[in-house]
């Protein structure tokens, strides 16, 4: 396997989104991931203001899409990308627990009308060790029409409020046939003290 592509159909209490789903591909890119979202652009909020390219803090107040990437004892990647052109990559060991943010990527997006693409290109390294699990998420809107959604939701009725961060509710992925090297070489520097 040397590709997985996941749609957001959902909101993140299972409820169905308006609208066309925001599209994540996953591919090996040498000893690297890519990960490439298609998605609506609904410009809500605006441009955070941060340089294309670069990572950019607490990206997750604006309009992003949102890779969680995680490994045995809670330890995950989340990855955010932005129409604007701005990522923020955190390194977390344990439910919300960052380390490490603000790792830099390549990543490069455009704007299209109401759509917008983006590719981001992530180490190998940035990966905890033996990756098993995924959920993705999508964000846009602003105060009262603040939207989250999510690949893989809460059941409805079960929360009162989005938190992404519940690791319960991510689901099995096969990175190891997507990424045979997280699985048989040794923790990289990242993570090895973590």
């Amino acid at each position: 396997m040397s590709m997985i592509t996941y749609s957001i159909t959902t909101q993140w209490d299972s409820s169905p989104i308006n609208h066309p789903p925001v599209t994540i591909k996953l591919t090996k890119d040498g000893n690297n991931l890519q990960l490439d979202v298609n998605a609506p652009f609904f410009n809500d909020p605006g441009n955070p203001g941060g340089k294309p390219g670069e990572p950019f803090a607490q990206l997750w107040d604006y309009e992003v899409v949102e890779a969680f990437f995680l490994a045995e004892n809670d330890k995950y990647l989340e990855v955010e990308v932005s129409p604007h052109g701005q990522h923020l990559v955190l390194a977390l060991n344990g439910e919300r627990n960052s380390f490490k943010d603000q790792l830099p990527i390549q990543y490069k997006s455009h704007i299209q009308g109401d759509k917008w693409e983006g590719t981001a290109v992530i180490p190998l390294d940035y990966f905890p060790p033996t990756v098993s699990k995924f959920n993705a998420y999508a964000i846009h809107g602003s105060d009262l029409n603040r939207t989250y959604e999510a690949l893989y939701p809460v059941p409805a009725g079960m929360y009162t409020a989005p938190d992404f961060h519940r690791l319960n509710y991510f689901r099995s992925i096969d990175f190891k046939a997507l990424l045979h090297e997280n699985w048989t070489r040794l923790p990289s520097s990242l993570w090895s003290g973590s």
